[in-house]
């Protein structure tokens, strides 16, 4: 078991590098030793689902293009319905993201039939502290963990409305799960806004949000977007325990 432990953390040091690295630089960032990385990294090599570069550095290999294209169909396709069912109601786009190592990761979206939307690509991760999804997917984590997050990655300000005290984050974190969703007000994109609540009651973190322009997603429209967000929070969490 810590052997499979420890190949799936070089993968997500790896994916976090969003490029190359050499052995040295994956014991840096691990924390293991270089006789182990070097004996797990030769069967990940093998096994294709890392590349080792004629520079002797590695990058993520092909092999895992499909499974992650296997794992996204099928979220893709169980989230879809539901989120539709958002678009419908309110006009605006709905998204599915997941906890992805330090980051969030969407991995579904239903886009609004407006000409001006919201639009961000499935596949993309962002910060935790600066968006809906993050925030709600933060706030499912305790303070401890969210300290030990904060350490790692610090609190880049992604617009001058971002979060980059960790005091205001953790406010912040306790007023989401008080009141169980949570608000970007333009702190990852200017003139978006979006309202995030949690899929709770599964073992993996999901979130789900909608998004769109802040001329439109005014505070009315929020408070219309919350019950909804929290009923289909409900029924994807009911859905997939199911499954």
């Amino acid at each position: 078991m810590q052997s499979v432990e420890r190949a799936f953390t070089l993968l997500e040091v790896l994916a976090g590098a969003g490029g190359e690295l050499s052995l040295s630089e994956i014991a840096a960032e691990s924390g293991l030793p270089l006789p182990t990385i070097h004996r797990l990294i030769r069967t990940l090599v093998d096994r294709g689902y890392v590349r080792q570069l004629a520079t002797r550095r590695y990058t993520l290999g092909p092999r895992l293009i499909s499974l992650g294209e296997s794992a996204s169909g099928r979220l893709t396709g169980w989230a879809r319905p539901w989120l539709t069912s958002l678009v419908e109601e309110l006009g605006e786009t709905a998204n599915f993201g997941t906890l992805d190592g330090d980051r969030a990761t969407y991995i579904a979206q239903v886009p609004s039939r407006h000409s001006m939307r919201m639009f961000t690509e499935v596949g993309r991760r962002v910060h935790l502290h600066c968006t809906g999804v993050g925030k709600a997917l933060l706030a499912q984590l305790d303070d401890k963990e969210v300290e030990a997050l904060v350490r790692r990655t610090g609190l880049p300000a992604e617009t001058t409305y971002s979060i980059t005290d960790p005091d205001v984050l953790a406010g912040e974190l306790r007023k989401i799960r008080e009141q169980g969703f949570a608000v970007d007000d333009g702190e990852q994109e200017i003139g978006v806004r979006c309202v995030a609540v949690p899929v709770l009651g599964i073992a993996t973190g999901f979130a789900i949000s909608v998004s769109g322009p802040t001329a439109r997603m005014n505070d009315e429209l929020i408070d219309r977007a919350v019950p909804l967000l929290k009923s289909v929070a409900r029924g994807l969490a009911a859905d997939l325990a199911s499954t």
